[in-house]
């Protein structure tokens, strides 16, 4: 009974060894990749019943720079960024973890949620991107 099956929790550690920009969020995004892949293996293999991973994952990095939302900042934006925020989302829009931090000055819940619509909608293209990538 495939519905039996006992829940499964898997952490991914992702170690970014030389920081650039969106590097740690990239790692993520790819992270999932590489679980969605081993997963899929399991199954083809008879190991497991079935996939259980529930919804995809991917993160993003946004940040203000000269008062202005952006999404997914390279290292020259991210190093003068005024707020530096990474989402991991799941695709339905799921919390997974946010960090949110005014490196240059401080910003508010307008402007916060501009950086979360922008998170939204980059991680919605990454997704999509992964779906291609595993045939999904």
């Amino acid at each position: 009974d495939l519905n039996a099956m006992p829940e499964i929790c898997v952490q991914i550690d992702c170690d970014v060894l030389q920081a650039d920009g969106g590097t740690r969020t990239a790692s993520i995004s790819g992270a999932f990749v590489a679980l969605f892949l081993a997963m899929r293996k399991m199954v083809q293999e008879g190991t497991l019943p079935r996939n259980p991973i529930k919804e995809f994952v991917a993160a993003v990095s946004c940040g203000i720079i000269d008062g202005e939302p952006v999404l997914d900042l390279d290292y020259a934006e991210d190093s003068h960024a005024d707020a530096d925020t990474n989402f991991v989302l799941t695709e339905s829009g799921r919390i997974v973890e946010i960090q949110a931090t005014a490196e240059g000055a401080t910003f508010n819940e307008t402007e916060f949620n501009e950086l979360f619509r922008l998170a939204k909608s980059g991680i919605h293209q990454i997704i999509k991107a992964q779906k291609k990538v595993l045939g999904e």
